[in-house]
């Protein structure tokens, strides 16, 4: 308040100043009034006065190359690769990485920025076609100042543009083509043809991506236009109860006696529910009982492929994975996994524990440069808790008894390659794909046996299969190490 009335004050005393300056000398006004009206034009907030801003370069930007990635305390993967065969093996990998990468659609994988300030309304996200199908582009408009005459212009490079039902005198320049002008002295006409404008892909592809660039004056903005021929939901009827939403799967070698230790402890605590058992023992014998469905493979055909024939023949929204070794708990209650997967859908994947194990991990995973591949180290380590869920946290990989969804799981799929010792590989290949939680309290056990020489022989391969193991890796997952 008292800075108010002390600014009062001091104009007060400076019209009294320049009042008495015009009678002291009639010509200072004339003297001044040049330089006064020179500020007042200098002054002047009208938008013709300001100078253009440089027009921005908002892209679309390619990300680049990313620089590569080193390999601490672990040797490169394609040391294991014999050096004859090396630089075939390494072209052969360029090829199918420079195909993986139009696939996934790196393509469109680029930068936009928003320019500030502009007159241009545009979709920023979420403006969707399907295939050379014609759809209106929503909310395009112009808001600005008025002109004598107002222009805009769109251009697209995987299909065309154009305005339904121009009318005489409605001035569209380019219809059905890749490059279109829209002019008019009304901007309430030129906001009512931008409404009418059309996006038609050229050229079939069920996902792809196209970018829009729309001017006006100065003025560019970008925006993506997602190009997607719609696919149609997979859903699996949950039934009831527990029985009708899980299945039990178990990937069976030559251990019969836990195996059936197993199948009593589950069928003590739930009668009904199926179990699916994959045999690939080298003398395969009988597993009977009520809702058991057991699949005979070739000898000794792997853990993974295993897993694969076991998950192919699952009908339920979710399955159980255990061990033939394991042993179920009173406290082992399916119904604990299957409420905290109803309750986030976005859920892939949730780990309990086996005994006082809770083995679960996060994967370091750096994109390392296109020639020489990724690195990629495993860390006991989560990421965060799960929201709503005290004793669940996010991780990348968990122990070997998890509940997962069926249709996601099968989206990845397990690696037949890996035949012997391989669960990490499963998450690994899942990375970016699978949301995984670990969760505390979701228990089963794990049966005291005594490993036959036999079964030890193929559960702990020689030096020689690791090796293949990494080759495998080096080309499978573009990786230049990967460290366990």
């Amino acid at each position: 308040m008292h800075g108010c009335r002390r600014t009062f004050f001091i104009v007060i005393l400076f019209m009294c100043f320049l009042f008495a300056l015009f009678y002291i000398d009639g010509d200072f006004w004339t003297k001044t009034s040049p330089r006064i009206m020179s500020f007042s034009r200098f002054s002047s907030c009208h938008s013709e006065q300001i100078p253009d801003f440089p027009k921005p370069n908002i892209g679309p930007f390619h990300n680049d190359n990313p620089t590569p990635c080193t390999c601490q305390n672990t040797q490169p993967a394609n040391q294991y690769v014999p050096k004859d065969e090396l630089e075939d093996l390494h072209k052969r990998r360029a090829e199918e990485f420079r195909q993986h990468q139009i696939r996934s659609g790196k393509e469109n994988d680029v930068l936009i920025l928003v320019p500030a300030n502009t007159p241009l309304q545009y979709p920023m996200r979420g403006f969707r076609v399907t295939p050379m199908n014609k759809t209106l582009i929503p909310g395009l408009a112009l808001q600005t100042q008025k002109r004598a005459v107002y222009k805009v212009s769109l251009r697209v490079q995987k299909g065309v543009l154009s305005v339904l039902n121009v009318q005489e005198g409605e001035k569209v320049d380019g219809q059905n083509e890749k490059h279109l002008n829209i002019s008019s002295s009304s901007l309430q006409q030129l906001n009512d043809l931008l409404s009418r404008l059309t996006y038609t892909s050229s050229s079939y592809h069920i996902k792809t991506e196209d970018l829009a660039y729309f001017t006006f004056e100065n003025h560019e903005v970008i925006f993506p236009i997602e190009i997607r021929r719609l696919s149609v939901p997979v859903l699996f009827d949950p039934g009831k109860d527990v029985n009708s939403q899980v299945t039990v799967l178990v990937k069976a070698f030559l251990r019969y006696k836990e195996l059936n230790v197993l199948i009593n402890s589950i069928r003590w605590n739930y009668p009904k529910i199926k179990i699916i058992v994959a045999d690939d023992s080298l003398n395969p014998e009988k597993v009977v009982g009520d809702n058991i469905e057991h699949y005979i493979m070739p000898p000794a055909q792997g853990w993974f492929a295993g897993r694969n024939l076991a998950v192919s023949q699952v009908t339920t929204k979710y399955f159980l994975w255990v061990d033939d070794d394991f042993v179920f708990l009173n406290e082992t209650h399916i119904e604990s996994f299957v409420k905290i997967m109803e309750a986030v859908p976005e859920l892939d994947v949730v780990g309990g524990q086996v005994g006082k194990n809770q083995f679960s991990f996060k994967l370091q995973y750096e994109e390392g440069s296109s020639e020489e591949g990724g690195c990629i180290t495993r860390v006991s380590r989560t990421h965060a808790p799960l929201p709503g869920f005290d004793s669940c946290f996010f991780a990348d990989g968990v122990v070997n008894y998890f509940l997962a969804r069926t249709e996601a799981v099968r989206r990845v799929g397990f690696d037949p390659v890996l035949k012997r010792v391989a669960h990490t590989e499963f998450f690994i290949d899942g990375l970016g794909d699978l949301l995984v939680v670990t969760c505390k309290g979701l228990k089963i056990g794990h049966q005291k046996h005594s490993t036959t020489n036999k079964y030890g022989s193929f559960r702990h391969p020689p030096k020689s299969d690791s090796q293949k193991k990494m080759t495998h890796h080096f080309f499978k997952n573009h990786l230049k190490c990967i460290k366990y």
